[in-house]
């Protein structure tokens, strides 16, 4: 495999939430700090903290399928992160 000088290295950590233990993923670039969050279905504040340990900047909320333990907070998470009360 090649490197490419303009590739950027990225991090990912999963933040087991909700009674299913279900993985919510935090993905960043390195370089940036920028991020994502997946399928933050509960457990906000353990999220939030783990995005607070790592410095990440969140971008993006996104959800890879519509099952409660997947999306359930992700309205409120964005509402957190854009400054607003739920």
């Amino acid at each position: 495999m090649t490197t490419n000088s303009q590739e950027k290295a990225i991090r990912a950590i999963v933040v087991p939430v909700t009674p299913f233990q279900q993985n919510c993923s935090i993905v960043w670039c390195l370089e940036t700090s920028k991020g994502a969050i997946f399928d933050p279905g509960g457990d906000l504040d353990n999220i939030l903290k783990a995005v607070e340990e790592h410095k990440v900047s969140i971008e993006k909320i996104l959800i890879t399928h519509a099952h409660l333990d997947h999306a359930g907070g992700a309205h409120e998470l964005s509402q957190i992160l854009n400054g607003k009360s739920s």
